[in-house]
């Protein structure tokens, strides 16, 4: 494209939606409880107009999306073929349906008090269904609208050239992933959990580009990890806890894309005809004025309001309908396990001698957090609470944010998209970051106390 064939309203083009995409998901905006972004202050807002409200609108998606799912396997996949993003959404495999149905069944259980207290306990279904899918309606509202300000006028484009020369070395990604990842650090993991579904279903990300980012870059937000070193009482050592997770976060997205089971997944796209996205620079170019240009080329390409408007609506059903049934089931079951069962505390119990020979205080207590994180990232700040010691209290809160994936969102999340990864992999890669993690954490403790 040549430069003298961009008018100033080809500029604008690409200046203005995205410099609004900046504003709403990536500037740091100061609050009472710390830094969030624009899109989480427009969810907490709508949140508190629609509060005794919430708990009844997602039961009722969660119904609707069971029944449309049952009728769509009963009438066959043709009778949404008028309709490919309704058919994409509703026809699904036996076991999505299954799930569907059981989410249904869990969420009208939980709001109705139906059944025993494991299910619609405070902390396992009224958790669930009275808080955190709170916060996934409002959130994906909100996100879903606005997502392609920042993925459809050229702001990947331009990220992906300047960042490729150290994504491409360092984690072996796209440069164009620097956005995920710094949507999730500032924002919320379930945003960079969006984006990077929405990348891969456009054939920007392969199978295994998708599967690294969303589980390695979709990470806790700043304000998130705030709450977390609040609870266990230790709000005066943030700034060492964060550069901890910092350090233990980056050790492990250098291993992680290299080692099964993310190195084995394959480097195809989504759909077999969807051609490589090229981020090479030709030579002599400077790199700056050739991302421009491919981010104006990129923002030339959207001529329709309408368009916008209807990707985002699409985007918002397909997290409402796609994911949250998904939370629900996989998140509750494992709520269930961490709450009412010794199951946990078993599988930890092979971790007391590796803590004892780091001479982590309190290793029986503290080896009873370490997998309870799999089923929600707060459980671990829970139990550690009232662990006397503070150098174990700060182990087990910087794990529990490092470890990432947890099935009550990050998890249920990545199983409810189309990222290419398992429950399997989700179990693998959360046991692989422990072990990565634990050492590098432990060692940083023990020169700060």
């Amino acid at each position: 494209m040549n430069d003298k064939s961009i008018h100033l309203g080809n500029h604008l083009k690409f200046i203005i939606p995205s410099i609004l995409g900046i504003v709403l998901f990536m500037l740091p905006v100061p609050t009472d409880e710390g830094y969030t972004i624009t899109v989480a202050l427009l969810a907490s807002w709508l949140q508190g107009q629609l509060a005794g409200q919430l708990s009844l609108i997602m039961m009722i998606i969660i119904v609707v999306t069971a029944v449309m799912t049952v009728l769509a396997r009963l009438l066959g996949r043709e009778a949404f073929a008028r309709t490919p993003f309704f058919q994409g959404l509703f026809y699904t495999s036996m076991f999505w349906t299954v799930t569907r149905v059981l989410a249904a069944v869990f969420a009208v259980m939980v709001y109705f008090r139906l059944g025993p207290e494991a299910v619609h306990g405070p902390n396992t279904g009224q958790l669930l269904l009275g808080d955190l899918l709170h916060v996934l309606f409002a959130v994906f509202l909100f996100a879903g609208l606005f997502l392609p300000l920042l993925m459809n006028f050229g702001l990947l484009e331009l990220f992906g050239t300047l960042m490729t020369k150290i994504m491409r070395p360092l984690f072996k990604l796209p440069g164009r992933s620097s956005i995920d990842a710094l949507a999730s650090w500032i924002g919320d993991g379930t945003i960079g959990v969006l984006m990077t579904s929405k990348q891969y279903e456009g054939g920007y990300y392969t199978k295994r580009e998708a599967a690294v980012i969303g589980t390695t870059f979709s990470i806790v937000s700043i304000t998130f990890t705030l709450v977390i070193i609040g609870h266990v009482n230790l709000e005066y050592l943030f700034v060492p806890f964060y550069l901890t997770v910092l350090v233990a976060g980056f050790v492990a997205a250098l291993i992680m894309p290299r080692i099964w089971p993310l190195s084995r997944k394959s480097d195809s796209y989504v759909r077999p005809d969807t051609p490589e996205v090229s981020e090479e620079i030709p030579a002599g170019t400077n790199v700056f004025a050739f991302g421009y240009r491919n981010a104006v080329e990129r923002s030339r390409k959207e001529t329709s309001v309408y368009k916008f408007f209807k990707e985002g609506g699409q985007n918002v059903l397909d997290m409402w309908m796609g994911v949250a049934p998904i939370v629900m089931a996989f998140g509750l079951v494992a709520l269930i396990i961490a709450e009412y069962t010794p199951v946990f505390q078993w599988l930890g119990l092979p971790f007391v001698p590796l803590l004892e020979l780091m001479q982590v205080p309190y290793a029986e207590e503290a080896s009873a957090t370490i997998l309870i994180g799999f089923a929600d990232m707060f459980l671990p700040a829970v139990l550690a609470a009232s662990i006397e010691a503070e150098i174990t209290r700060f182990i087990i809160a910087a794990l529990s944010v490092t470890q990432l994936i947890y099935m009550s969102e990050v998890g249920g999340l990545l199983l409810g998209s189309k990222v290419p990864v398992s429950f399997k992999d989700l179990v693998v890669i959360f046991l692989l970051r422990t072990i990565i993690t634990l050492p590098i954490i432990v060692g940083i403790a023990h020169l700060i106390f």
